[in-house]
């Protein structure tokens, strides 16, 4: 039973600081950081951390076939498309309306898999996918939602970078790591990141790095960094323990506590038609995905 406490414990404080890279991103937009600029240090500061750790652990960075596709397919899902799309739709959208954007990350994945015939629809699921799309309408559609109506066509971008992220978990889990653990996938996708969004950020005149004393948004950038990375690593550690399914329910979790993380920390405040959403999106969610089942505590 202590151990249950203990999964439990871990997912809280995994969704709490997953979330806090929500504001912080906004907070480096706000600053004036863009996309791949943003990508590109954020990597950095990623690879970093680490290299440190890998370098620590002295269990190096694998660069066989199978690690190497998986790294560059990683970087490009998981990173470039998931993170460029999300920093840009937070140029537009408010910090919370993107974690609840990216709270249909379940009702995304079954799609996908549903579509490739990995998964087989049930009415219930089905339901929930409708709920899913009702919950969007419902931040999307009404004109009194947004702080600025124009905005809603940069919600698609929010949910693109959510299917980018959902193709990425499918493929892992369909071919498996190649004998990777979590962080040296991290750190392989960050350096192909890092090799991608360098060129892409110079080009577009979007790389601006740190000069001087670090203000509200450089530390927001570092803080993004951080939370990410050790998020990572704790959603991680949970799947090796508790298991894939218990650990999905982080995405409950994580929505709530953005939103919480977006008012205290950016005065955000939501219209009736954004928490009427984001209640039906959870409400889909609880449809698609699986009961969390805890390993049985050692007799």
């Amino acid at each position: 039973m202590r151990d249950n406490w203990k999964y439990i414990a871990a997912l809280v404080a995994v969704a709490l600081v997953w979330a806090l890279t929500f504001p912080f991103t906004k907070i480096a937009v706000l600053g004036g950081y863009r996309t791949y600029g943003i990508t590109f240090l954020s990597s950095s500061l990623t690879i970093v951390m680490l290299a440190v750790v890998i370098g620590l652990r002295r269990s190096g960075l694998p660069l066989h076939r199978a690690a190497i596709w998986r790294y560059v397919m990683s970087g490009i899902l998981g990173t470039v498309v998931f993170a460029g799309t999300t920093y840009k739709a937070a140029e537009h959208l408010p910090s919370g309306v993107i974690t609840v954007c990216m709270a249909t990350l379940p009702l995304v994945s079954f799609f996908v898999s549903l579509a490739l015939r990995m998964e087989r629809a049930t009415a219930g699921r089905v339901a929930g996918l409708a709920l899913g799309l009702v919950g969007v309408l419902l931040i999307a559609l009404p004109e009194t939602s947004l702080p600025n109506p124009a905005a809603a066509i940069f919600i698609p971008l929010a949910i693109l970078s959510v299917l980018s992220f959902a193709i990425e978990g499918i493929i892992l889990g369909k071919y498996g790591m190649g004998g990777l653990d979590p962080l040296q996938l991290l750190l392989g996708a960050a350096v192909v990141a890092v090799l991608l969004t360098a060129p892409i950020a110079w080009g577009t005149g979007t790389l601006h790095l740190p000069q001087g004393v670090f203000g509200a948004a450089e530390w927001a950038i570092v803080g993004s960094a951080v939370a990410n990375t050790a998020a990572y690593a704790g959603y991680f550690w949970i799947v090796g323990r508790a298991g894939p399914v218990f650990a999905a329910q982080a995405s409950y979790m994580v929505t709530g506590f953005g939103v919480v993380w977006s008012i205290l920390l950016l005065g955000e405040v939501y219209s009736p038609w954004i928490w009427a959403g984001m209640v039906v999106i959870l409400a889909g969610m609880t449809q698609v995905l699986p009961k969390p089942k805890l390993p049985a505590p050692a007799l």
